[in-house]
């Protein structure tokens, strides 16, 4: 059986456990602030999402410089049925 570096970690001082406790906790409130922001303009999203494909049905897209493609409704993606199909993951 191979060994790996990370199976040996060193350990970590107190000082470093301090830091790393505060921008875990900073990092969280940034997380929750953007999840807000998010989820409040979800409706906005949604008219967004169903203004490109109706686009992208109607006027198309280019496929190189001159070539413009439409996609046909079988081609179109379906929206998930889940409740949090609207997530926003990063």
């Amino acid at each position: 059986m191979s060994k790996n570096v990370q199976d040996n970690k060193p350990a970590r001082g107190k000082e470093a456990e301090a830091w790393m406790k505060d921008e875990t906790a900073a990092q969280e409130v940034r997380y929750k602030a953007i999840v807000d922001e998010i989820d409040g303009i979800e409706d906005e999203r949604a008219e967004w999402i169903d203004e490109f494909l109706r686009l992208i049905q109607t006027s198309g897209y280019y496929m190189t410089g001159d070539q413009k493609r439409l996609i046909a409704d079988k081609e179109m993606p379906k929206k998930p049925k889940r409740a949090d199909a609207m997530r926003v993951i990063w």
